[in-house]
Protein backbone atom coordinates (compact mmCIF):
# COMPACT_ATOMS: atom_id res chain seq x y z
CA UNK A 1 0.00 0.00 0.00
CA UNK A 2 3.01 2.32 0.81
CA UNK A 3 4.24 1.67 -2.98
CA UNK A 4 0.66 2.86 -4.12
CA UNK A 5 0.52 5.52 -1.80
CA UNK A 6 3.92 7.10 -3.06
CA UNK A 7 2.49 6.50 -6.75
CA UNK A 8 -0.18 8.62 -6.53
CA UNK A 9 1.93 11.21 -4.74
CA UNK A 10 3.81 11.72 -7.76
CA UNK A 11 1.06 11.80 -9.92
CA UNK A 12 -0.08 14.64 -8.22
CA UNK A 13 2.61 16.46 -8.31
CA UNK A 14 2.94 16.17 -12.00
CA UNK A 15 -0.54 16.99 -12.39
CA UNK A 16 0.41 20.32 -10.60
CA UNK A 17 3.46 21.36 -12.99
CA UNK A 18 2.90 24.32 -15.55
CA UNK A 19 3.11 23.85 -19.10
CA UNK A 20 6.74 23.32 -20.23
CA UNK A 21 8.54 25.87 -22.13
CA UNK A 22 8.62 24.65 -25.86
CA UNK A 23 10.63 26.63 -28.65
CA UNK A 24 11.54 30.58 -28.00
CA UNK A 25 9.01 32.55 -25.88
CA UNK A 26 6.92 34.86 -27.64
CA UNK A 27 4.89 37.84 -25.83
CA UNK A 28 1.08 38.76 -27.59
CA UNK A 29 2.90 42.66 -28.60
CA UNK A 30 5.77 41.11 -30.39
CA UNK A 31 3.57 38.74 -32.04
CA UNK A 32 1.30 41.88 -33.02
CA UNK A 33 4.23 43.63 -34.36
CA UNK A 34 6.02 41.21 -36.72
CA UNK A 35 2.16 40.38 -37.92
CA UNK A 36 1.78 44.30 -38.62
CA UNK A 37 4.95 44.92 -39.85
CA UNK A 38 5.88 41.61 -42.35
CA UNK A 39 2.82 40.29 -42.98
CA UNK A 40 2.03 39.58 -46.87
CA UNK A 41 -1.24 40.45 -46.73
CA UNK A 42 -0.48 44.45 -44.85
CA UNK A 43 2.56 44.56 -47.83
CA UNK A 44 -0.77 43.81 -50.61
CA UNK A 45 -3.07 46.49 -48.79
CA UNK A 46 -0.11 49.19 -48.73
CA UNK A 47 0.81 48.50 -52.39
CA UNK A 48 -3.07 48.89 -53.50
CA UNK A 49 -2.51 52.19 -51.71
CA UNK A 50 0.27 53.33 -53.73
CA UNK A 51 -1.51 52.33 -56.71
CA UNK A 52 -4.58 54.26 -55.93
CA UNK A 53 -2.68 57.26 -55.00
CA UNK A 54 -0.76 57.07 -58.88
CA UNK A 55 -4.32 56.74 -60.03
CA UNK A 56 -5.19 60.04 -57.88
CA UNK A 57 -2.27 61.77 -59.45
CA UNK A 58 -3.11 60.41 -63.00
CA UNK A 59 -6.51 62.06 -62.49
CA UNK A 60 -5.07 65.64 -61.90
CA UNK A 61 -3.49 65.13 -65.61
CA UNK A 62 -6.38 65.01 -67.09
CA UNK A 63 -6.64 69.03 -66.66
CA UNK A 64 -3.80 69.91 -68.21
CA UNK A 65 -2.17 70.50 -71.47
CA UNK A 66 -1.55 67.32 -73.51
CA UNK A 67 1.73 68.19 -75.63
CA UNK A 68 2.64 66.01 -78.28
CA UNK A 69 5.52 66.14 -81.25
CA UNK A 70 4.53 64.57 -84.51
CA UNK A 71 7.28 63.36 -87.68
CA UNK A 72 5.74 62.14 -90.93
CA UNK A 73 6.67 61.54 -94.38
CA UNK A 74 4.50 60.64 -97.23
CA UNK A 75 4.80 59.87 -100.73
CA UNK A 76 1.58 61.07 -102.78
CA UNK A 77 0.01 59.33 -105.70
CA UNK A 78 1.18 62.95 -107.92
CA UNK A 79 2.03 66.75 -107.60
CA UNK A 80 -0.32 69.02 -106.28
CA UNK A 81 -0.87 71.58 -108.93
CA UNK A 82 -3.08 73.94 -110.51
CA UNK A 83 -3.75 72.19 -114.05
CA UNK A 84 -4.63 75.58 -116.52
CA UNK A 85 -3.69 74.09 -120.00
CA UNK A 86 -7.61 73.65 -120.72
CA UNK A 87 -7.08 77.82 -121.13
CA UNK A 88 -4.49 77.56 -124.17
CA UNK A 89 -7.02 77.20 -126.84
CA UNK A 90 -9.66 80.33 -125.59
CA UNK A 91 -6.11 82.51 -125.13
CA UNK A 92 -5.03 81.57 -128.33
CA UNK A 93 -7.87 82.62 -129.89
CA UNK A 94 -8.33 85.72 -127.91
CA UNK A 95 -4.79 86.35 -129.23
CA UNK A 96 -5.11 85.89 -132.95
CA UNK A 97 -8.30 88.01 -133.18
CA UNK A 98 -6.14 90.50 -131.02
CA UNK A 99 -3.13 90.09 -134.01
CA UNK A 100 -5.89 90.35 -136.81
CA UNK A 101 -7.86 93.38 -135.75
CA UNK A 102 -4.99 95.76 -136.83
CA UNK A 103 -4.28 96.97 -133.47
CA UNK A 104 -1.17 95.53 -133.62
CA UNK A 105 1.55 96.76 -136.38
CA UNK A 106 1.96 94.16 -138.69
CA UNK A 107 6.27 94.66 -137.77
CA UNK A 108 5.34 93.30 -134.21
CA UNK A 109 3.08 90.28 -135.69
CA UNK A 110 5.75 87.77 -136.19
CA UNK A 111 7.38 88.07 -132.74
CA UNK A 112 4.33 87.89 -131.10
CA UNK A 113 2.84 85.32 -133.06
CA UNK A 114 6.46 83.45 -132.56
CA UNK A 115 5.99 84.28 -128.34
CA UNK A 116 2.69 82.85 -128.34
CA UNK A 117 3.58 79.51 -130.04
CA UNK A 118 6.24 79.05 -127.11
CA UNK A 119 3.81 79.96 -124.24
CA UNK A 120 1.42 77.51 -125.97
CA UNK A 121 4.18 74.88 -126.23
CA UNK A 122 4.65 75.04 -122.33
CA UNK A 123 2.85 73.48 -119.98
CA UNK A 124 0.35 75.64 -118.04
CA UNK A 125 0.39 73.65 -114.53
CA UNK A 126 1.01 75.28 -111.55
CA UNK A 127 3.25 73.41 -109.22
CA UNK A 128 1.45 73.67 -105.07
CA UNK A 129 3.13 70.69 -103.79
CA UNK A 130 5.80 67.83 -104.42
CA UNK A 131 4.37 64.35 -104.28
CA UNK A 132 7.55 63.45 -102.23
CA UNK A 133 7.26 65.13 -98.13
CA UNK A 134 8.11 65.23 -94.55
CA UNK A 135 8.00 67.03 -91.73
CA UNK A 136 8.95 67.21 -87.91
CA UNK A 137 6.44 69.47 -85.49
CA UNK A 138 4.59 69.73 -82.71
CA UNK A 139 0.72 70.12 -81.21
CA UNK A 140 -1.20 71.47 -78.09
CA UNK A 141 -4.01 69.83 -76.80
CA UNK A 142 -5.65 72.45 -73.88
CA UNK A 143 -9.42 71.01 -72.44
CA UNK A 144 -11.25 74.43 -71.64
CA UNK A 145 -15.09 72.67 -70.76
CA UNK A 146 -15.50 68.86 -70.89
CA UNK A 147 -19.16 69.05 -69.68
CA UNK A 148 -17.62 68.11 -65.88
CA UNK A 149 -16.04 64.83 -66.66
CA UNK A 150 -12.79 66.05 -65.88
CA UNK A 151 -13.84 67.29 -62.04
CA UNK A 152 -15.96 63.57 -61.83
CA UNK A 153 -12.84 61.79 -62.72
CA UNK A 154 -10.71 63.56 -60.29
CA UNK A 155 -13.13 62.82 -57.54
CA UNK A 156 -13.69 59.09 -58.69
CA UNK A 157 -10.23 59.03 -58.06
CA UNK A 158 -9.63 60.80 -54.72
CA UNK A 159 -12.57 58.43 -53.71
CA UNK A 160 -10.96 55.10 -54.90
CA UNK A 161 -7.41 56.43 -53.14
CA UNK A 162 -9.84 56.62 -49.64
CA UNK A 163 -11.34 52.93 -50.47
CA UNK A 164 -7.98 51.55 -50.95
CA UNK A 165 -6.59 53.13 -47.55
CA UNK A 166 -9.92 51.79 -45.54
CA UNK A 167 -9.59 48.31 -47.16
CA UNK A 168 -5.73 49.13 -45.52
CA UNK A 169 -7.34 49.12 -42.21
CA UNK A 170 -9.91 46.45 -42.86
CA UNK A 171 -6.78 44.12 -43.51
CA UNK A 172 -5.04 45.27 -40.32
CA UNK A 173 -7.71 44.85 -38.20
CA UNK A 174 -8.32 41.25 -39.26
CA UNK A 175 -5.10 40.28 -38.96
CA UNK A 176 -5.27 41.27 -35.29
CA UNK A 177 -7.96 39.38 -35.22
CA UNK A 178 -6.19 36.31 -36.78
CA UNK A 179 -3.14 36.74 -34.56
CA UNK A 180 -5.37 36.88 -31.21
CA UNK A 181 -7.28 33.32 -32.51
CA UNK A 182 -4.35 31.93 -33.56
CA UNK A 183 -1.68 33.02 -31.14
CA UNK A 184 -4.11 32.26 -27.83
CA UNK A 185 -5.27 28.84 -30.10
CA UNK A 186 -1.74 27.72 -30.35
CA UNK A 187 -1.57 28.16 -25.73
CA UNK A 188 -4.42 26.24 -25.55
CA UNK A 189 -3.34 23.42 -28.07
CA UNK A 190 0.20 23.16 -26.09
CA UNK A 191 -1.53 23.18 -22.90
CA UNK A 192 -4.10 20.71 -24.08
CA UNK A 193 -0.98 18.38 -25.46
CA UNK A 194 0.33 18.69 -21.16
CA UNK A 195 -2.89 17.63 -20.26
CA UNK A 196 -3.21 14.67 -22.21
CA UNK A 197 0.16 13.38 -21.61
CA UNK A 198 -0.29 13.85 -17.81
CA UNK A 199 -3.68 12.21 -18.10
CA UNK A 200 -1.44 9.08 -20.40
CA UNK A 201 1.06 9.08 -17.34
CA UNK A 202 -1.70 9.28 -14.86
CA UNK A 203 -3.49 5.96 -16.49
CA UNK A 204 0.21 4.28 -17.13
CA UNK A 205 0.60 4.54 -13.89
CA UNK A 206 -3.05 3.11 -12.67
CA UNK A 207 -2.81 0.47 -15.55
CA UNK A 208 0.47 -0.92 -13.61
CA UNK A 209 -1.41 -1.02 -10.34
CA UNK A 210 -4.48 -2.21 -11.65
CA UNK A 211 -2.29 -5.51 -13.00
CA UNK A 212 -0.66 -5.73 -9.62
CA UNK A 213 -3.58 -5.64 -8.07
CA UNK A 214 -5.57 -8.60 -10.75
CA UNK A 215 -2.34 -10.82 -9.86
CA UNK A 216 -3.14 -10.12 -6.52
CA UNK A 217 -6.95 -10.99 -6.63
CA UNK A 218 -7.48 -7.67 -5.38
CA UNK A 219 -9.81 -6.69 -8.33
CA UNK A 220 -11.43 -8.58 -10.81
CA UNK A 221 -10.55 -8.36 -14.59
CA UNK A 222 -13.06 -6.23 -15.94
CA UNK A 223 -11.70 -3.38 -13.94
CA UNK A 224 -8.38 -3.80 -15.53
CA UNK A 225 -10.12 -4.19 -18.54
CA UNK A 226 -11.61 -0.48 -17.87
CA UNK A 227 -7.73 0.84 -17.25
CA UNK A 228 -6.81 -0.67 -20.86
CA UNK A 229 -9.25 0.89 -22.58
CA UNK A 230 -8.63 4.64 -20.58
CA UNK A 231 -5.24 4.25 -21.59
CA UNK A 232 -5.83 3.56 -25.18
CA UNK A 233 -8.31 6.68 -25.11
CA UNK A 234 -6.10 8.83 -23.38
CA UNK A 235 -3.17 7.80 -26.17
CA UNK A 236 -5.54 8.67 -28.89
CA UNK A 237 -6.31 11.82 -27.49
CA UNK A 238 -2.56 12.62 -26.99
CA UNK A 239 -2.11 12.12 -30.66
CA UNK A 240 -5.05 13.91 -31.93
CA UNK A 241 -3.79 17.05 -29.63
CA UNK A 242 0.15 16.74 -30.64
CA UNK A 243 -1.19 17.29 -34.46
CA UNK A 244 -3.64 20.39 -33.69
CA UNK A 245 -0.61 22.28 -32.26
CA UNK A 246 1.05 21.38 -35.45
CA UNK A 247 -1.55 23.02 -37.61
CA UNK A 248 -2.12 25.93 -35.62
CA UNK A 249 1.67 26.54 -34.93
CA UNK A 250 1.51 26.80 -38.73
CA UNK A 251 -1.07 28.96 -39.13
CA UNK A 252 0.53 31.28 -36.17
CA UNK A 253 3.89 31.47 -38.42
CA UNK A 254 1.75 32.34 -41.87
CA UNK A 255 0.18 35.22 -39.51
CA UNK A 256 3.08 36.88 -38.09
CA UNK A 257 5.82 35.73 -41.37
CA UNK A 258 7.72 33.50 -39.18
CA UNK A 259 9.06 29.76 -39.16
CA UNK A 260 10.53 29.40 -35.52
CA UNK A 261 8.55 27.34 -32.92
CA UNK A 262 7.06 29.25 -30.38
CA UNK A 263 5.65 29.14 -27.34
CA UNK A 264 3.09 31.96 -26.39
CA UNK A 265 3.65 33.47 -22.80
CA UNK A 266 0.98 36.54 -22.96
CA UNK A 267 -1.90 34.59 -20.50
CA UNK A 268 -5.39 34.51 -21.38
CA UNK A 269 -7.79 37.01 -20.05
CA UNK A 270 -11.27 38.37 -18.63
CA UNK A 271 -12.35 41.47 -18.12
CA UNK A 272 -14.80 42.14 -15.12
CA UNK A 273 -16.69 45.12 -17.00
CA UNK A 274 -16.50 46.72 -20.49
CA UNK A 275 -18.51 49.04 -21.84
CA UNK A 276 -21.80 48.74 -23.04
CA UNK A 277 -23.58 47.58 -25.78
CA UNK A 278 -24.04 50.78 -27.12
CA UNK A 279 -20.70 52.07 -27.11
CA UNK A 280 -19.26 49.69 -29.48
CA UNK A 281 -22.40 50.52 -31.86
CA UNK A 282 -21.68 53.86 -32.07
CA UNK A 283 -18.14 53.36 -32.81
CA UNK A 284 -18.96 50.61 -35.67
CA UNK A 285 -21.07 52.95 -37.36
CA UNK A 286 -18.28 55.75 -37.32
CA UNK A 287 -14.76 53.67 -37.88
CA UNK A 288 -16.34 49.91 -38.89
CA UNK A 289 -13.97 50.19 -42.33
CA UNK A 290 -16.36 48.33 -44.34
CA UNK A 291 -19.47 50.55 -43.88
CA UNK A 292 -16.31 53.52 -44.87
CA UNK A 293 -16.16 51.15 -48.22
CA UNK A 294 -19.57 51.22 -48.68
CA UNK A 295 -20.47 55.14 -48.31
CA UNK A 296 -17.17 55.41 -50.61
CA UNK A 297 -18.98 53.08 -53.28
CA UNK A 298 -22.13 55.20 -52.76
CA UNK A 299 -19.95 58.64 -53.40
CA UNK A 300 -18.32 56.73 -56.47
CA UNK A 301 -21.79 56.18 -57.77
CA UNK A 302 -22.63 59.73 -57.49
CA UNK A 303 -19.81 60.58 -59.62
CA UNK A 304 -21.00 58.07 -62.32
CA UNK A 305 -23.94 59.89 -62.83
CA UNK A 306 -21.89 63.12 -63.07
CA UNK A 307 -19.55 61.48 -65.41
CA UNK A 308 -22.59 60.32 -67.75
CA UNK A 309 -24.32 63.54 -67.69
CA UNK A 310 -21.32 65.62 -68.98
CA UNK A 311 -22.18 63.39 -72.39
CA UNK A 312 -25.35 65.64 -72.41
CA UNK A 313 -23.19 68.92 -72.74
CA UNK A 314 -20.55 70.41 -75.01
CA UNK A 315 -16.64 69.65 -75.29
CA UNK A 316 -14.47 72.62 -75.91
CA UNK A 317 -10.94 72.13 -76.24
CA UNK A 318 -8.17 74.71 -77.21
CA UNK A 319 -5.49 73.35 -79.66
CA UNK A 320 -2.22 74.86 -81.48
CA UNK A 321 0.61 73.24 -84.07
CA UNK A 322 3.52 74.03 -85.21
CA UNK A 323 5.87 72.80 -87.31
CA UNK A 324 9.77 72.54 -86.71
CA UNK A 325 11.73 71.05 -90.21
CA UNK A 326 9.53 70.20 -93.27
CA UNK A 327 10.81 68.69 -96.57
CA UNK A 328 9.96 69.63 -99.40
CA UNK A 329 6.85 70.98 -98.07
CA UNK A 330 5.19 73.87 -100.45
CA UNK A 331 5.78 77.19 -98.69
CA UNK A 332 1.90 78.17 -99.84
CA UNK A 333 1.40 76.37 -96.20
CA UNK A 334 1.58 77.92 -92.81
CA UNK A 335 4.04 76.74 -90.09
CA UNK A 336 1.87 77.26 -87.50
CA UNK A 337 -2.37 77.32 -86.45
CA UNK A 338 -3.95 77.60 -83.36
CA UNK A 339 -8.08 77.32 -82.56
CA UNK A 340 -10.60 76.39 -80.72
CA UNK A 341 -12.90 73.30 -81.00
CA UNK A 342 -16.14 72.09 -80.14
CA UNK A 343 -17.87 68.74 -80.20
CA UNK A 344 -21.58 68.42 -79.46
CA UNK A 345 -23.50 65.13 -79.82
CA UNK A 346 -26.63 65.69 -81.04
CA UNK A 347 -28.31 62.26 -80.99
CA UNK A 348 -26.71 58.84 -80.59
CA UNK A 349 -28.91 55.97 -80.90
CA UNK A 350 -29.83 56.74 -77.44
CA UNK A 351 -26.70 55.20 -76.17
CA UNK A 352 -26.10 57.95 -73.38
CA UNK A 353 -29.47 58.17 -71.91
CA UNK A 354 -29.54 54.62 -71.12
CA UNK A 355 -26.19 54.90 -69.82
CA UNK A 356 -27.13 57.79 -67.20
CA UNK A 357 -30.05 55.65 -66.19
CA UNK A 358 -28.19 52.73 -65.83
CA UNK A 359 -25.91 55.03 -63.37
CA UNK A 360 -28.82 56.06 -61.61
CA UNK A 361 -29.85 52.90 -60.84
CA UNK A 362 -25.99 51.88 -59.76
CA UNK A 363 -27.11 54.47 -56.99
CA UNK A 364 -29.87 53.32 -55.45
CA UNK A 365 -28.78 49.38 -55.35
CA UNK A 366 -25.35 51.21 -53.76
CA UNK A 367 -27.95 53.28 -51.21
CA UNK A 368 -29.76 49.77 -50.44
CA UNK A 369 -26.44 47.45 -49.43
CA UNK A 370 -25.05 50.31 -47.86
CA UNK A 371 -28.74 50.36 -45.51
CA UNK A 372 -28.25 46.60 -45.07
CA UNK A 373 -24.58 46.65 -44.47
CA UNK A 374 -25.17 48.83 -41.66
CA UNK A 375 -27.52 46.60 -39.74
CA UNK A 376 -25.30 43.61 -40.62
CA UNK A 377 -22.81 45.18 -38.93
CA UNK A 378 -25.02 46.18 -36.09
CA UNK A 379 -26.36 42.62 -35.68
CA UNK A 380 -22.83 41.20 -35.74
CA UNK A 381 -21.73 43.89 -32.62
CA UNK A 382 -24.76 42.22 -30.66
CA UNK A 383 -23.83 38.62 -31.82
CA UNK A 384 -20.23 39.03 -30.36
CA UNK A 385 -20.96 41.10 -27.73
CA UNK A 386 -23.65 38.90 -25.84
CA UNK A 387 -20.87 35.71 -26.61
CA UNK A 388 -18.56 37.54 -24.75
CA UNK A 389 -20.98 38.22 -22.08
CA UNK A 390 -21.75 34.07 -22.13
CA UNK A 391 -18.74 33.29 -21.99
CA UNK A 392 -17.81 35.47 -18.65
CA UNK A 393 -20.56 34.65 -17.07
CA UNK A 394 -20.17 30.32 -17.61
CA UNK A 395 -16.72 31.02 -16.22
CA UNK A 396 -18.23 31.66 -12.34
CA UNK A 397 -20.39 28.29 -13.08
CA UNK A 398 -17.04 26.25 -14.07
CA UNK A 399 -15.40 27.72 -11.69
CA UNK A 400 -17.36 26.36 -9.39
CA UNK A 401 -17.34 23.15 -11.26
CA UNK A 402 -13.63 23.36 -11.25
CA UNK A 403 -13.60 23.54 -6.80
CA UNK A 404 -15.50 20.77 -6.61
CA UNK A 405 -13.81 18.64 -9.04
CA UNK A 406 -10.50 19.44 -7.31
CA UNK A 407 -12.14 18.64 -3.75
CA UNK A 408 -13.82 15.25 -5.61
CA UNK A 409 -10.54 14.28 -6.13
CA UNK A 410 -8.85 14.76 -3.00
CA UNK A 411 -11.82 12.62 -1.68
CA UNK A 412 -10.90 9.65 -4.47
CA UNK A 413 -7.51 9.94 -4.07
CA UNK A 414 -7.79 9.55 -0.23
CA UNK A 415 -10.40 6.69 -0.68
CA UNK A 416 -8.44 4.71 -2.95
CA UNK A 417 -5.30 5.17 -0.43
CA UNK A 418 -7.23 3.50 2.23
CA UNK A 419 -9.04 0.64 -0.16
CA UNK A 420 -12.28 2.01 0.02
CA UNK A 421 -12.01 3.14 -3.73
CA UNK A 422 -11.70 1.37 -6.99
CA UNK A 423 -9.07 2.59 -9.83
CA UNK A 424 -11.58 3.65 -12.13
CA UNK A 425 -13.31 6.13 -9.53
CA UNK A 426 -9.84 7.85 -9.43
CA UNK A 427 -9.29 8.14 -12.97
CA UNK A 428 -12.63 9.18 -13.85
CA UNK A 429 -12.33 12.18 -10.94
CA UNK A 430 -8.69 13.11 -12.26
CA UNK A 431 -10.23 12.77 -16.04
CA UNK A 432 -12.83 14.96 -14.89
CA UNK A 433 -10.46 17.72 -13.05
CA UNK A 434 -8.84 17.53 -16.48
CA UNK A 435 -11.68 18.27 -18.76
CA UNK A 436 -13.02 21.34 -16.35
CA UNK A 437 -9.79 23.00 -15.94
CA UNK A 438 -9.76 22.83 -20.44
CA UNK A 439 -13.51 23.82 -20.51
CA UNK A 440 -11.98 26.57 -18.14
CA UNK A 441 -9.14 28.10 -20.23
CA UNK A 442 -11.03 27.39 -23.59
CA UNK A 443 -13.68 29.95 -21.91
CA UNK A 444 -11.15 32.46 -21.42
CA UNK A 445 -9.68 31.88 -25.31
CA UNK A 446 -13.57 32.47 -26.78
CA UNK A 447 -13.84 35.36 -24.67
CA UNK A 448 -10.54 36.60 -26.36
CA UNK A 449 -11.62 35.65 -29.95
CA UNK A 450 -14.95 37.04 -29.38
CA UNK A 451 -13.23 40.40 -27.77
CA UNK A 452 -11.04 40.48 -30.98
CA UNK A 453 -13.50 40.12 -33.62
CA UNK A 454 -16.01 42.78 -31.63
CA UNK A 455 -13.04 45.58 -31.31
CA UNK A 456 -12.71 44.64 -35.68
CA UNK A 457 -16.03 45.37 -35.93
CA UNK A 458 -15.81 48.42 -34.15
CA UNK A 459 -12.73 49.42 -36.28
CA UNK A 460 -10.64 49.68 -33.18
CA UNK A 461 -8.50 46.82 -33.28
CA UNK A 462 -5.60 48.13 -32.41
CA UNK A 463 -6.84 48.85 -28.72
CA UNK A 464 -6.68 45.11 -27.98
CA UNK A 465 -3.60 45.28 -26.29
CA UNK A 466 -4.91 48.33 -24.13
CA UNK A 467 -7.86 45.80 -23.25
CA UNK A 468 -5.45 43.24 -22.03
CA UNK A 469 -3.50 45.85 -19.93
CA UNK A 470 -6.65 46.99 -18.07
CA UNK A 471 -6.66 46.56 -14.20
CA UNK A 472 -9.73 44.72 -14.10
CA UNK A 473 -8.44 42.10 -16.40
CA UNK A 474 -7.81 39.00 -14.77
CA UNK A 475 -5.32 36.48 -16.20
CA UNK A 476 -6.63 33.17 -16.88
CA UNK A 477 -4.24 30.03 -16.62
CA UNK A 478 -4.60 26.55 -17.01
CA UNK A 479 -3.53 26.04 -12.77
CA UNK A 480 -5.75 29.09 -11.72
Amino acid sequence: MKKVTLVMLALTAVMQLPAQEQGRTLSLEEALEMTLSDNPAIRAAEFNRRAAQQERRAAIGLRMPQIGITGSYAYLGKDIEIDLNNMKTPVQNLAGQILQSGMIPSDYIPSISQMLSGAMAASWALPLQDRSLGFVGGDVTVPLWMGGKINAANRAARINEQTARSQGIQQRNALVSELVERYYGLALARQVVVVRQQVVDGVRKHLEDAAALEAQGMISRSEKLYVEFKMSEAERDLQNAQSQVETIAAALNSTIGQTDDYQPVTAMFILERIEPLDHFRTLAAERNPLLDQVDQKRRLAYEGVRAQRSSFLPQVVAMGGMSFYDYQVSKVLPRWAVGVGVNFKLFDGLNREYKYSAAKQTVRRVEALQDKAGNDISVLVEKLYNQMENYRTQMASIEASLAFAEEYLKTKNAAFLEGMSSSTDLIDAELNLAKVKTERIEAAYRYDVSLAQLLEAAGISDEFTAYMRRQDARRITFEK
